[in-house]
């Protein structure tokens, strides 16, 4: 079937939707891996190897999603999971995956969450490196919790690369405006409910853009005819509506010290009683923001650049929105190259300017955009 309707138009179209939908919603998260730590509800999972030791980066990653998505965005399908490509280009790759919390992790607070559990699961993933340091890449509110526990644990992280994440909460955009206002009570919401639910911030987000969902269905039937647009769009949509609420205590303290003090930038906040300014991270770090992100806007991402002490920073500014521009086959071309480039030639303490007399030149220089794999360790 084509989409100039010479082999039935709209009627072939939406017949073809049907035969689709009567195969269930696409398989995701089909990267082979194994789960080598696990507490309470969250994992850590480990992605099988597929080249030989000796054609591997030294350094493994440890890729930290959001706390109220699922991690199978980052291994969404074949030929469109950032997982399976990092995987396929010698990187040894590592997630976290937060689980669902249940009513007995209303009492999990951010020093739990951000502290604790963060910090094992980079001890897991460090601790087994040659360097005893690892990557670390957080998504979104995965890339605030990511700077938070860098800026007050630096040991374990050879680099940190926030992806689409907020630091700035007074430039958070509309939800910044919403979490501000004074009839909005987080601690009745959290006395209330206990766990905040993953059907009251949804709807939060489909506020943001009332008419998405419409265009969501227009684009679909537009498209019906096209199976591999199909399958993208139904895998993409599973996880957009398979969310997960946030531990009580932990968005209490979210809401009033980062989007309503903006400690975080202010250099005021600590973690588990120790500061957590983001002067003191000075290893390797990329911030990386999207043109059109209107859930993250580039004023509340960019900021990390000029927050932290690193000489070696950059930020990588991309077309594309908040979910499109991660998981789409154009981020195979575009971002996920570069941040493999980023990570490849950041893969040793040297290459990171340990060891040497001056830090190496192209230490300040933007990210590599050369598509093809990194290079294996020395």
């Amino acid at each position: 079937m084509t989409a100039d309707g010479k082999t039935g138009g709209v009627l072939a179209s939406l017949l073809n939707l049907a035969r689709r939908a009567g195969r269930g919603l696409p398989a995701v998260g089909q990267t082979p891996h194994d789960v080598i730590y696990s507490e309470n509800k969250w994992r850590l999972l480990r992605f099988r190897p597929v080249r030989p030791p000796d054609e591997r980066c030294r350094t493994p990653i440890l890729l930290v999603p959001s706390l109220i998505n699922r991690w199978y965005v980052l291994d969404l399908q074949p030929g469109k999971s950032f997982v399976e490509w990092l995987v396929a280009a010698g990187h040894d790759v590592h997630v976290l995956d937060w689980g669902t919390p249940t009513a007995e992790d209303r009492y999990l607070d951010f020093d739990d969450i951000c502290q604790r559990y963060l910090g094992r699961a980079l001890a897991r993933v460090a601790d087994a490196a040659p360097d005893g340091v690892a990557h670390l890449l957080g998504y979104c509110l995965g890339g605030t919790l990511t700077a938070i526990h860098t800026a007050a644990n630096p040991a374990r992280v050879a680099t940190l690369t926030a992806l689409a994440a907020p630091i700035d909460f007074r430039h958070g955009g509309t939800l910044a405006t919403w979490t501000r206002s004074p009839t909005f009570d987080v601690d009745a919401l959290v006395d209330g409910f206990g766990n905040v639910p993953w059907p009251l911030m949804q709807a939060s987000f489909h506020l943001l853009r009332p008419t998405t969902n419409l265009t969501k269905l227009i684009a679909l039937a537009d498209r019906a005819w096209d199976d591999e647009f199909l399958d993208g769009f139904l895998a993409t949509e599973k996880w957009g509506n398979d969310n997960v609420s946030f531990p009580g205590e932990c968005y209490r303290r979210y809401i009033h010290e980062l989007y309503r003090d903006n400690r975080l930038l202010a250099g005021t906040l600590r973690l588990a009683g120790r500061p957590a300014r983001l002067d003191a991270i000075d290893c390797p770090v990329l911030a990386v923001t999207f043109e059109h992100d209107h859930i993250v806007p580039v004023a509340s991402a960019a900021p990390l650049i000029d927050g932290v002490a690193s000489p070696d920073k950059a930020r990588l500014h991309l077309d594309g929105g908040h979910v499109g521009a991660v998981v789409s086959r154009k981020a195979a071309r575009t971002l996920w190259p570069k941040l493999s480039g980023w990570w490849a030639d950041r893969d040793t303490d040297l290459a990171r300017g340990l060891g040497a007399d001056e830090p190496l030149s192209a230490a300040v220089e933007p990210p590599s955009a050369a598509a093809g794999p990194p290079r294996a360790a020395d």
